[in-house]
C-alpha cells in the first residue's frame, strides 16, 4: 500500500526537489503540493492523506500554527532551513524533521519511518480490534499488556489522537487503541457527549462552560464550532435556572 502524500512549501523549487524525491520511492504517492498550509486544510477535505511534508516559515500561516490549529492531523515530516523549531516541531507530534538542503539519503530514511510507523498502526488495529463491551456499569479495555476496567462514572472526559483514545478518568488516565467515533458508539448517549473532533465528555463532570471551553477539574476542553449548539443544549436544557 502506498502513502498518498502532500508537499506544502511556498518555495516552487523545493516543491519540486521534494517532490522529485517522492517519485523515487516506490510507496509513496504524491497526491498534491501546496504554496500554504491554508491550502492544505481545504484539501484534506477533499481527499485522504497519510502523510504531510511541511515547511514552517511560510506567507499567511506557518507550520508550527498550523499544526497547532488542525484537528488530528496525518503524519508530519517537517522540511525547514531553520533548526530552533525543531523542539516545538517535535512537542506538537511530527514524525520527523528534516534540514534543508535535504538529501536523497535522509529523505529515504524519513519516508522509511513514516512507512514503518502507519504499519505498525495498520497490523495493531488488524490485529487487536478494540470494542468498547458494556455491562451494566463499566467496561475494559487493553492498554499495553494489561487490561483496566473503567467504570462509566468515572470518566471525565476522552481525547483522540488518530488511532487511540485517551480515557481521563477521577482515579488515572489510560490509553488504548481505540478511536474516539467507537468509543461514543458505546458509552450512553443520556451521559456523554462529543464536543470536539477530538472530545467527548461526561456531562455530569462538567464543572462551568465559558467561551468555548469547558472545564471539569483542572481541565480545559475546547467546544468546537459545530458541536457548540447540541453542546449547551443538551448540557443546559432543563437545567439552567433563570430570574
Amino acid at each position: 500500500m502506498k502513502l498518498n502524500c502532500v508537499i506544502i512549501d511556498d518555495e516552487p523549487l523545493a516543491r519540486e526537489g521534494l517532490a522529485s524525491y517522492v517519485r523515487e520511492v516506490d510507496f509513496l504517492h504524491l497526491t498534491d503540493t501546496c504554496e500554504n498550509p491554508l491550502e492544505l486544510i481545504t484539501l484534506l477535505d477533499r481527499q485522504p492523506t497519510d502523510l504531510i511534508f511541511l515547511d514552517i516559515q511560510m506567507p499567511k500561516m506557518n507550520g508550527i500554527d498550523f499544526l497547532k490549529i488542525v484537528e488530528n492531523p496525518p503524519m508530519v515530516i517537517i522540511t525547514t532551513a531553520y533548526p530552533s523549531f525543531a523542539l516545538e516541531g517535535f512537542q506538537l507530534n511530527v514524525l520527523d524533521y528534516l534540514l534543508k538542503p535535504i538529501t536523497f539519503d535522509r529523505f529515504f530514511k524519513s519516508a522509511n519511518k513514516a512507512k514503518e510507523y502507519h504499519r505498525l498502526l495498520t497490523r495493531s488495529a488488524s490485529a487487536n480490534p478494540q470494542k468498547v463491551e458494556a455491562n451494566d456499569d463499566y467496561f475494559f479495555i487493553k492498554c499495553g499488556n494489561k487490561y483496566e476496567k473503567i467504570v462509566f462514572d468515572d470518566i471525565l472526559f476522552a481525547e483522540g489522537l488518530q488511532n487511540y483514545v485517551t480515557i481521563y478518568t477521577t482515579k488515572s488516565k489510560y490509553v488504548t487503541l481505540l478511536n474516539l467515533k467507537n468509543l461514543e458508539e458505546n458509552l450512553p448517549s443520556q451521559s456523554f457527549i462529543r464536543v470536539h473532533k477530538s472530545f467527548m465528555v461526561s456531562t455530569n463532570k462538567i464543572e462551568s462552560i465559558e467561551g468555548n471551553e469547558i472545564f471539569i477539574q483542572t481541565h480545559r476542553i475546547p467546544i468546537s464550532r459545530n458541536y457548540r449548539d447540541q453542546v449547551m443544549a443538551k448540557v443546559l436544557t432543563d437545567k439552567l435556572w433563570k430570574k
